[in-house]
């Protein structure tokens, strides 16, 4: 890999370039919480060659949200549900918009 590979990794999204305490630090979390998510199947961190946990910016924001939920008093586990679900339909709405633009419309059809 040459300098330029790595340097535009810094843009990547998915690329694990941050430790399971550097993420922690950077969501004022604990990594007990970071693990907890892992284990509700919200985030799955990659591994690094020695097995150390690695998160990427899009998990961080994941995480960022579910502790939003969880500092409000939603239960881990509800928690990670819902970021779930808020992300499964922004998929979804997503893909509706590139359906209405490929045919040719920009607003959702009426019910009949």
């Amino acid at each position: 890999m040459t300098a330029d590979d790595s340097f535009g990794r810094l843009d990547d999204d998915d690329y694990p370039a941050y430790t399971m305490g550097r993420a922690a630090e950077m969501l004022g979390t604990t990594q007990g919480f970071l693990r907890a998510l892992g284990e509700s199947r919200l985030i799955t961190p990659l591994r690094s060659p020695g097995g150390h946990r690695r998160y990427s910016r899009y998990q961080l924001r994941i995480a960022a949200r579910a502790r939003e939920l969880v500092d409000q008093g939603t239960p881990i586990e509800a928690a990670c549900r819902i970021v779930i679900l808020e992300d499964q339909l922004e998929e979804a709405q997503r893909i509706n918009a590139e359906y209405r633009r490929a045919a040719g419309t920009s607003a959702p059809p009426t019910s009949p």
